[in-house]
């Protein structure tokens, strides 16, 4: 594996996993159902639309009125785009840093 977090431990291998091993739509969500609250999959849900949003140069004010997203959430987004791990970018397919 090329990269490794910090945070990872032997819980986090488990979820990696897990989530690696579901098969379907309905897996993942029941598996979010029971593992997450509403607000935490809901914020991850936002977080993900505030990057394809952004990947799009679309204004902080517009993003924010179509996700309701806290600037300071449009920016952290930002922020994972130009400096994080790549993630949103490898299953959004960003190509370049906003």
């Amino acid at each position: 594996m090329g990269f490794q977090p910090n945070w990872s431990n032997e819980n986090t291998d488990l979820l990696v996993r897990t989530l690696l091993g579901l098969d379907n739509e309905e897996d993942v969500y029941r598996l979010l159902d029971d593992l997450c609250t509403v607000a935490e999959i809901q914020a991850m849900a936002q977080r993900l639309a505030v990057a394809s949003l952004l990947a799009q140069n679309t204004t902080y004010n517009k993003i924010a009125s179509e996700t309701g997203a806290s600037t300071a959430t449009i920016s952290r987004v930002k922020r994972c785009l130009n400096y994080g791990a790549d993630g949103y970018k490898r299953v959004l397919n960003i190509k370049n840093p906003v």
